[in-house]
């Protein structure tokens, strides 16, 4: 048990000491997807605030721009428009020319307590026989208790002319700090997982 709660405090101070805090939870890709990769692909961002998914948008295509994949941010189109119906969302994306439409929608934050026990070296003691003998140390009990967040989001990608989903995955983010910092990681491993995939093609 020592051993087991001191790798989970090691493993937890090397997230937050910088390490990738994105993760993967779960994942799903359609087996029949025979291709070819998307060459072109539009990004909506659902997080919460339009000033936060715009930056969200643009970032994460500039990124798919960089591995070699023409993006396109939804709010640029327009598309962030809340009064925006859904004949006018699906001409914006088929008029955009885009193969793949990502859609990645942040599901919530959770506030987790997470408490461990760790032993540690307590008072000094007396041996036990009746001579003293030489001092032992006694271990104490002692609990530490965190807090950390975990961010979900749910990412899809959809083929544009079948309207079929071809990818999905849902990620955890270790005590999120802001979406700008938060965002290249995020988009580094899902474009890492799409073209892992075969869904696009990295240059």
């Amino acid at each position: 048990m020592r051993f087991r709660s001191l790798s989970v405090l090691l493993a937890l101070a090397a997230l937050v000491s910088g390490c990738q805090s994105t993760s993967i939870r779960s994942a799903w890709f359609d087996t029949d997807f025979a291709g070819p990769p998307f060459r072109k692909v539009m990004v909506v961002g659902d997080i919460g605030t339009t000033a936060g998914a715009r930056a969200f948008e643009d970032d994460f295509a500039a990124r798919l721009r960089a591995a070699g994949v023409d993006a396109i941010a939804s709010h640029t189109v327009r598309l962030d428009d809340p009064t925006v119906t859904e004949a006018a969302f699906v001409a914006a994306v088929t008029g955009s020319g885009a193969q793949g439409l990502l859609l990645v929608r942040l599901l919530g934050v959770d506030t987790r307590t997470q408490v461990t026990t760790t032993m540690v070296p307590g008072g000094m003691g007396w041996g036990r026989n009746p001579w003293g003998g030489p001092p032992s140390r006694t271990m104490v009990a002692v609990p530490q208790v965190r807090q950390y967040e975990l961010a979900a989001v749910e990412t899809k990608l959809y083929d544009v002319q079948t309207r079929q989903l071809v990818w999905a995955a849902t990620t955890s983010t270790f005590n999120p700090t802001s979406l700008a910092r938060e965002t290249p990681a995020f988009a580094e491993l899902i474009i890492g997982q799409l073209a892992a995939r075969g869904v696009i093609e990295r240059k």
